[in-house]
C-alpha cells in the first residue's frame, strides 16, 4: 500500500484527487473482472482435475458459488470510502510479530502510513494486494466507528459519492484535526435519502455506529432488536448474517443460514441484498413455507386459530405423545429355526421406562426400544451359539412378528398428522391430553364436528399446520441452522416462535420487529416472552430508535398512535428534517388517490397507494384507466413505479412517496386496525399523504392540518 503524505493529503488539487480515486475505481473493477474470469475459467477445467465424479461435483459447487460471488454491477459502486492512517507506529504490534495484513482475523497489525479503500467485496490485484477491503474485516470497523473522540488511528476518513457506478465526489473528515461531519455528512446524507425504485438496497456505505455493533456480534450471541420505523432493523439482521458468514464462512455454510420474513413480498423485497455483498446461498422462508409439512386447504374461525398457536397446545400435544407409550403385560417369544428366544416382562418393562427417561424424539425411541430388544434376543444366540449371530440375523429378528407386535403395543408408530387428526377426531382423546390445560369450551372449539376418515383427507388449516410442526419435532430431529435471522418478529405466535426454535437449537438467532407494528392476534407484548420460546430466554434486547429513512414529521405523526397500542415501547425519533406530511379531507377518494400519484409522479423514486384490502382493486383499475401503469406488492422487479399494496402487505415495505387512501377503513379491517395504521404510516420515506372522507381516527385529529 502507498504511504501517505499527511502534510499534503487530502491533495490540494481536487480535481487531480477526483481523477486519482476514478482512475483506482476503473483499475479495481478491472482486477475484479479478472478475479471472475479465473473462477470462470477454473469452473469449465476442474472436471478435467478432480480425482472422481463425487469431487467434481463438490470442486463444480464450490467453483459456481465463487463466480456468483464475484458478479460485478456496474451501477453500484465497487467502494464507498477510504481510510487514510496516521500517527506513531505501533511499535509494539511489530515487535510482537503481528501482521500488517488488514484483513487478519484479530485485527491486529500497524496501519501507520496506509491507506485502505472500503468496499463491498475484497478485491485484489494481481499480485494478490488488496486494491477494495471487504467492509466486514476487522480494519474496516473504523470506518464505522472512528470519531474525534476515538480516531482508531485514523487521520482521514473519506466518503464518496456515486450515481450510477459513477464517482462524482468525495467529502473528508480529518479526524486527526478535530474535523467531524457525522450525520452532517452531505454524501452520507444524500445516500441515505436517495429515492429508491425496486427492491431494497445494502446499507454498507451508511452504516451508524450502534448498527455496527450489532452487526459485528458474536455468533454465538443471540440478540433481539427492537427497531422503531425507519431504523434500519431489517437492514442490520440482513448485514449481520453477512457479517457471519464473512468471519465463519466454513462452519455457517454447513450449518446454514436462515432469513426468516412475514410474507413472499417481503422476501422478493428484500432478496437482493445479500447476493450484492457476494453472499448467494442463504436460505429465505416465511414461517408458513417453513412448517409447509401438509398443505393448506381451509380456513377457520379466527378464534379457533388463535387457540391453535397458543403455547399451551405444545404441552398437549406432548401428552398425547407421552399417553401412547404403553407398559409391557406379557412376555415374548422368537422361534429361531430350533432355538426358541424369550424376554420377560420385567426386562421389556426395564427397556421401556429407561428409554422413556431418556427423553428422544418419539421415533427415535421407538428405534431405541427395537434395538434393546433384538440386543437382549442377540446375548440369548450368542450364549447358546458361542458366535456372533450375522448382520442378516439381526434384521430378521427386528422385523419378525413378536419383536414387532410388542413394539405396536408399547410404542406405536405414529405420524405427525396421524397424531393431530385423532386429537382432534374426537373429545375423547383430546380431553386426556388436555386434562388441566384446555377447559372445556376451549376443548369443544377444538373438536371437529364431521372429521375427515384419515389424515391425507383432511382438510387442514394454517394453525394446524404449525401443531402438526410441533408434532414432528416431538417425533424426530428437525435439521437446523447455525444462524437464523427472524424479521417483523412481533407477529410471531409462540408456536411459531417454537417452530424456529427447532431449527435453531444449536444456534443463534438475530430477532428483529416491532411491538408497536404487532398485527397478528397473537401479536407480542413482551420480547422476553417470545425469546422464551425461541429458546434463547438470555438474549439481550437492544432498541433503535433513531431513524434516518423516515421524515420527522412523518414519525411525529404516526407516534400520535402510540399511546393507544398498549406497548412499552420507546417513541421513534428522526434526523431528517426533510420531506413532506399532506392529510387532507377530500369528496372523491379514487379521483383525489389518481391525482395525489400523477402528482408524486413528478418527483423522484417509488410511489405506494396503500389501502384497506377490498380497496385495492379498484384504486388499480382506476389508475389504470387514468393511464398510470401500477405493480403488485410481489412485483419487486417491475420497471413500474407506482405500486397498490394492501395494508394487510406492506409491513416491511417502504416508498418514497407514500398515499394512505382512508385510514379509517383500514383501522375498521381489522380487530387490530390502529396497529395496522402505524405500520401504513411509517412506509414513506420522503413524503406521505393522508387522504381520507371518512374521520380520522381519534388519536390522529388534530395532528397536522388537512
Amino acid at each position: 500500500m502507498p504511504a501517505l503524505d499527511l502534510d499534503t493529503q487530502p491533495g490540494a488539487d481536487l480535481d487531480a484527487d477526483l481523477a486519482a480515486e476514478r482512475a483506482h475505481l476503473t483499475t479495481s473493477r478491472a482486477a475484479l473482472g479478472r478475479m471472475r474470469e479465473r473462477a470462470e475459467s477454473l469452473f469449465a477445467t476442474g472436471d478435467q482435475v478432480a480425482g472422481d465424479a463425487y469431487a467434481a461435483e463438490t470442486l463444480g459447487r464450490t467453483l459456481a458459488r465463487r463466480v456468483a460471488e464475484l458478479a460485478d454491477d456496474p451501477i453500484t459502486p465497487l467502494f464507498f470510502g477510504r481510510l487514510d492512517f496516521g500517527g506513531a507506529p505501533n511499535t509494539s504490534a511489530t515487535d510482537s510479530g503481528t501482521t500488517n495484513d488488514p484483513t487478519a482475523p484479530d485485527g491486529s497489525g500497524d496501519h501507520y502510513g496506509r491507506r485502505y479503500h472500503v468496499g463491498r467485496r475484497h478485491v485484489t490485484d494481481e499480485r494478490g494486494e488488496p486494491l477494495v477491503l471487504d467492509w466486514r474485516a476487522p480494519v474496516s470497523r473504523s470506518f464505522y466507528r472512528a470519531s474525534v473522540r476515538d480516531p482508531q488511528g485514523v487521520a482521514v476518513r473519506r466518503r464518496f459519492g456515486f450515481s450510477n457506478g459513477v464517482l462524482t465526489s468525495f467529502e473528508d473528515e480529518r479526524l486527526d484535526r478535530g474535523e467531524e461531519l457525522g450525520t452532517t455528512s452531505r454524501i452520507l446524507t444524500a445516500e441515505i435519502e436517495r429515492p429508491r425504485v425496486g427492491p431494497m438496497r445494502d446499507i454498507v456505505a451508511t452504516i451508524q455506529p450502534e448498527q455496527d455493533e450489532l452487526v459485528r456480534a458474536d455468533l454465538a450471541d443471540s440478540i433481539c432488536v427492537q427497531g422503531a420505523p425507519g431504523t434500519g432493523k431489517t437492514a442490520v439482521g440482513l448485514h449481520r448474517a453477512a457479517y457471519l458468514l464473512y468471519l465463519h464462512r466454513e462452519r455457517l455454510r454447513r450449518a446454514g443460514v436462515l432469513i426468516v420474513g412475514p410474507n413472499r413480498a417481503f422476501l422478493s423485497y428484500i432478496a437482493a441484498v445479500l447476493p450484492a455483498l457476494g453472499e448467494v446461498e442463504v436460505e429465505q422462508a416465511t414461517v408458513e413455507e417453513l412448517i409447509s409439512r401438509v398443505a393448506v386447504r381451509a380456513v377457520e374461525a379466527p378464534a379457533v386459530a388463535a387457540l391453535k398457536h397458543d403455547v399451551r397446545m405444545a404441552s398437549v400435544l406432548r401428552r398425547a405423545v407421552q399417553t401412547q407409550i404403553g407398559a409391557p403385560t406379557e412376555s415374548i417369544t422368537v422361534s429361531d429355526g430350533s432355538f426358541r428366544w424369550r424376554i420377560g416382562v420385567e426386562p421389556l418393562h426395564r427397556i421401556v421406562e429407561e428409554t422413556r427417561r431418556e427423553g428422544l424424539p418419539y421415533g427415535t425411541g421407538r428405534e431405541r426400544v427395537q434395538a434393546r430388544v433384538v440386543s437382549l434376543l442377540q446375548r440369548q444366540a450368542e450364549a447358546r451359539r458361542a458366535e456372533s449371530p450375522s448382520d442378516a440375523w439381526l434384521r430378521r429378528m427386528s422385523r419378525c412378528r413378536p419383536v414387532l407386535d410388542f413394539l405396536d403395543a408399547v410404542w406405536p408408530a405414529l405420524t405427525p398428522e396421524g397424531l393431530v387428526h385423532g386429537l382432534f377426531s374426537g373429545p375423547d382423546r383430546l380431553a386426556a391430553a388436555a386434562d388441566g390445560l384446555l377447559s372445556d369450551a376451549e376443548q369443544a372449539q377444538l373438536v371437529w364436528a364431521k372429521p375427515a376418515r384419515t389424515p391425507k383427507a383432511t382438510r387442514w388449516t394454517a394453525a394446524d399446520a404449525v401443531l402438526i410442526d410441533e408434532a414432528t419435532g416431538l417425533l424426530e430431529r428437525l435439521p437446523g441452522f447455525g444462524h437464523v435471522v427472524v424479521d417483523e418478529a412481533q407477529d410471531l405466535s409462540p408456536m411459531q416462535c417454537r417452530a424456529i426454535a427447532r431449527r435453531s437449537e444449536h444456534g443463534s438467532v438475530t430477532l428483529l420487529g416491532d411491538l408497536a407494528q404487532g398485527t397478528a392476534p397473537w401479536a407480542a407484548t413482551d420480547w422476553k416472552e417470545s425469546l422464551a420460546h425461541l429458546g434463547k430466554p438470555d438474549a439481550v434486547v437492544v432498541p433503535l430508535t433513531v431513524g434516518f429513512r423516515v421524515p420527522a414529521a412523518v414519525v411525529a405523526f404516526a407516534n400520535l398512535l402510540l399511546p393507544v397500542l398498549a406497548v412499552d415501547v420507546p417513541p421513534a425519533e428522526s434526523l431528517r428534517h426533510d420531506g413532506g406530511l399532506d392529510v387532507r379531507t377530500v369528496t372523491d377518494l379514487t379521483s383525489a388517490t389518481v391525482a395525489e400519484v400523477r402528482a408524486a409522479l413528478a418527483h423522484d423514486g417509488s410511489v405506494g397507494v396503500i389501502a384497506a384490502d377490498d380497496a385495492v382493486d379498484g384504486l388499480r383499475a382506476a389508475l389504470a384507466e387514468a393511464g398510470v401503469q401500477t405493480a403488485t406488492a410481489d412485483d419487486v422487479a417491475t420497471a413500474e413505479r407506482v405500486t397498490v399494496v394492501p395494508a394487510t402487505l406492506v409491513k416491511g415495505l417502504e416508498y418514497d412517496h407514500v398515499v394512505v387512501v382512508e385510514p379509517a377503513a383500514i383501522v375498521a379491517a381489522e380487530p387490530r386496525g390502529l396497529h395496522r395504521l402505524y405500520v401504513v404510516l411509517t412506509r414513506a420515506v420522503s413524503r406521505l399523504a393522508v387522504l381520507h372522507v371518512a374521520p380520522l381516527p381519534a388519536p390522529l385529529v388534530g395532528g397536522s392540518a388537512g
